[in-house]
């Protein structure tokens, strides 16, 4: 299996019979106002830039470069090394994983996020610590669409296991009442 066919096979969970989507009890939220890190690439060694906006409801998280906007979504990821990159029609951001998982735990919905002086996130100090000390500081707020309405936040539900392949790789779901991540990870010898 590719890896592009191993992301499409993930972001097809979306639709599988045995996935349904249900509210959570809780409306989206967004940031209170605008904040920003700066430091280096991880990758390129240059100064870059990610600055996060505010966003309406319903328009989830995205990235905003020079040469484009990309979706937050699992669907834009393309294979990279020791990295999480996003990819739309020519705009590329790397090592987003430390931002975006710092959003999804302070429970961000929706947010802008520009990225200015290269193509990647800042590494900072290597964790999402600095993410979510930034999200803290601004604070979070109930998120409007253009017509002012709220929007109540969905969460995946599972009703059998699901599993997907790729070498060695893999990746499992089961159904639970709770959230419960376990990961394991081995780089070999480089």
């Amino acid at each position: 299996m590719t890896v592009s066919r191993f992301f499409s096979s993930v972001s097809n969970l979306k639709n599988l019979p045995s996935l349904s989507w249900k509210p959570t009890g809780r409306l989206q939220r967004t940031l209170s106002s605008s904040t920003s890190r700066s430091g280096t690439g991880l990758h390129s060694g240059r100064s870059t830039t990610a600055k996060l906006y505010p966003a309406m409801a319903g328009e989830g998280r995205y990235f905003v470069t020079r040469d484009g906007e990309i979706p937050a979504s699992i669907e834009f990821v393309e294979e990279s090394a020791l990295c999480t990159t996003v990819s739309r029609d020519g705009a590329t951001v790397r090592t987003v994983e430390h931002l975006l998982s710092a959003l999804e735990a302070t429970g961000v919905d929706n947010c802008r996020i520009h990225i200015d002086g290269g193509d990647e996130v800042p590494l900072l100090d290597g964790s999402a610590r600095q993410w979510v000390e930034a999200i803290e500081q601004v604070g979070l707020r109930v998120a409007k669409d253009g017509n002012g309405n709220t929007m109540d936040k969905l969460a995946p539900v599972l009703h059998k296991p699901v599993h997907v392949w790729k070498g060695d790789a893999f990746i499992a779901a089961s159904p639970s009442s709770r959230v419960r991540v376990t990961y394991e990870i081995d780089f070999p010898k480089v």
